[in-house]
């Protein structure tokens, strides 16, 4: 073919065809669209961290910062105590440490949860009618005072709080929603739901009570004129049922669904879903197999749809001397770098001691993939070759690590900015491109 002359190209299938077909697949374009809208591309708390509702004060999320350093100071006063606890890398040991140490100093917690649930147990009405009050005017507050923001910083309160309502079973049901408008009202009146509102409904066992609480709250939305759809809720995995439906279907797939686009989390529960299948005490984990299969479910049915999967706790506490301690810290850190290789980003932490390991888990996680991720993004915008070939797919798994390494603070904006060319603006544009832009190579 001589130079400048361009290659013929012939079809057969007349233009009518392909409008046909665009035609047929429309309404399974818009329903693909409405299921399955992709990451909201906003921040994920590390953690959750649940506090009984006569437990929980103005000062709990400064405590429990404060408890962790003290725990710090107490059993791993260095960076190279706490690496050799953890056998963490040298390279990395004193930068996570640090960085540790400043987060629970700045942002001890990021997900709050005043839990009127197992932790707090059956109470007369007028006990946990005040303690719901109390939560709702203690989060308005903080709210108010500037100290709790979903995109960081605060202090004294967390970016995330809410309440673990009482389950929808027949026998707490009336306590458990009574609780739940006693505390949104109680925000209403303080001033606002904040941003940051979380709620969590327990012991799910059928899609039914998950379109029972969406109800729910659209009957609260209307009676105080708020936006439909304003208030969202997780949903807790406890129970067989919730992960296997007597038809053999995968009920958390169809619990999402029931919750027609208020969910925003679904959040395993270790020890309840083990006791459920009979697993004995002495087993029950969140590397159990039995865990490993109900959040491999929880995780393939909320893919795609926005709604974000959290692992459980480890009930191992880590009290008492030295020993005891440091085997408590490497217990839930290799649980925590678990998850966190397995795309389960959120887990639960139920004492001040945990903090450290949690942060240290996923500060060495992010650090350990900060330079690889962003040569890759590098070589990926500006179509370069290397030893990976990477697609828009992994461009927005690499984009996304960066993102949620810098929300957690294990990366600065500077570095990541100066080492893969890209601003956070680009990052967001990778990792959700339905909401930013294609996730193509820059030109």
């Amino acid at each position: 073919m001589a130079q400048g002359q361009r290659e013929r190209v012939a079809t057969t299938l007349s233009g009518a065809v392909s409008e046909e077909i665009s035609a047929s697949l429309a309404p399974v374009d818009a329903e693909l669209e409405r299921r399955y809208p992709g990451d909201p591309g906003t921040r994920q708390p590390v953690h959750t961290v649940y506090v009984p509702g006569d437990a929980f004060a103005a000062d709990t999320v400064r405590v429990w910062g404060d408890r962790a350093l003290a725990a710090l100071e107490e059993h791993a006063p260095t960076a190279d105590a706490f690496a050799a606890v953890l056998g963490l890398d040298a390279a990395l040991a004193e930068d996570v440490y640090d960085r540790v140490r400043a987060k629970l100093e700045r942002e001890p917690v990021e997900d709050l949860r005043v839990d009127f649930e197992d932790g707090y147990g059956n109470r007369p009405d007028a006990e946990e009618d005040e303690a719901a009050a109390r939560a709702a005017r203690l989060i308005a507050a903080a709210h108010a005072g500037g100290t709790s923001r979903p995109e960081g910083g605060g202090g004294g309160a967390a970016p995330y709080a809410g309440i673990r309502m009482k389950c929808l079973e027949a026998a707490v049901r009336d306590r458990g929603i009574r609780t739940l408008d006693i505390f949104l009202t109680g925000l209403l009146e303080a001033g606002g739901l904040p941003r940051g509102l979380v709620l969590t409904l327990p012991k799910v066992t059928c899609p039914e009570q998950v379109g029972a609480m969406g109800r729910l709250l659209g009957a609260f939305e209307e009676a105080r004129g708020l936006e439909p759809g304003r208030i969202g809720f997780e949903i807790q995995i406890e129970t067989s049922q919730a992960i296997l439906a007597a038809d053999g279907t995968a009920t958390v797939a169809r619990m999402i669904q029931a919750a027609e686009g208020r969910a925003t989390g679904l959040h395993y529960g270790t020890f309840d879903y083990s006791a459920c299948l009979g697993v004995s005490a002495a087993y029950q984990a969140s590397d159990h197999p039995a865990a490993d299969h109900a959040k491999a479910v929880m995780q393939v049915a909320a893919a795609g749809t926005g709604v974000r999967v959290s692992d459980g706790s480890t009930n191992v506490l880590p009290v008492g001397p030295a020993e005891r301690v440091h085997d408590a810290w490497r217990l839930h850190y290799g649980l925590t770098r678990r998850a966190l290789a397995r795309a389960y980003y959120q887990g639960w932490d139920m004492h001040p001691g945990h903090l450290p390991t949690r942060y240290a888990a996923v500060f060495a996680f992010y650090r350990e993939g900060f330079e690889q991720a962003c040569a890759r993004l590098v070589r990926y915008a500006g179509r370069a070759g290397g030893d990976v070939m990477d697609e828009p797919a992994t461009a927005r798994a690499l984009a996304g690590h960066l993102l949620r390494g810098l929300d957690c603070g294990a990366l600065d904006a500077a570095e990541v900015s100066r080492a893969s060319g890209l601003a956070r603006a680009d990052l967001e544009s990778l990792a959700s491109p339905r909401r930013g832009g294609p996730a193509a190579p820059a030109q």
